[in-house]
């Protein structure tokens, strides 16, 4: 078991994150953020919590998306749907998608393909908190990272958010 990320380096990384969301989208006007369910949307919660601290003038497009239906997985395991929740159009929108953890690329891939279902978007980003870069299975890299990790397929990336730590087992 090793710390990736203690609960100081956790703050500031989610606070990083945030920085460079608003230096490449600095109106947030034509943007969405889109948390993925389940992982993501604890990440996505504290970037839109601290960007509405930092920009209280502007209004922030968060939406939380399940992907439950477009995983290939599906035949598998039982999957348990999670409540998609995008409020507004994506349509000619730039698009950021936020997940925990980039492993092998399949839950991203879903993403897109469920995304589709809310329209066409002008441009679709992605940001992590941990990008697991070695175990990639399909061509999907992130825009936006919070720390990029070797590891092994055996590895597990656990994020407690309620002791607001990282950990690889």
């Amino acid at each position: 078991m090793q710390t990736i990320l203690d609960k100081n380096q956790l703050h500031l990384t989610i606070q990083r994150l945030a920085h460079q969301l608003m230096e490449n989208h600095p109106d947030l006007e034509n943007t969405a953020l889109i948390g993925i369910q389940t992982g993501g949307i604890y990440l996505a919660d504290k970037i839109v919590e601290f960007l509405k601290e930092i920009r209280k003038d502007k209004k922030i497009q968060y939406g939380k998306l399940d992907i439950t239906f477009y995983r290939d997985d599906i035949r598998k395991e039982l999957h348990v749907p999670n409540q998609t929740d995008i409020p507004f159009s994506i349509e000619n929108k730039k698009v950021v998608l936020i997940d925990d953890v980039l492993f092998t690329g399949r839950t991203i891939r879903a993403a897109l393909d469920a995304l589709q279902d809310f329209g066409r978007p002008q441009k679709v980003e992605l940001c992590v908190l941990i990008d697991r870069k070695s175990s990639r299975q399909l061509p999907i890299q992130p825009d936006y990272y919070g720390k990029a990790i070797d590891s092994i397929i055996s590895e597990t990336v656990k994020i407690k958010w309620e002791t607001e730590e990282v950990i690889l087992f």
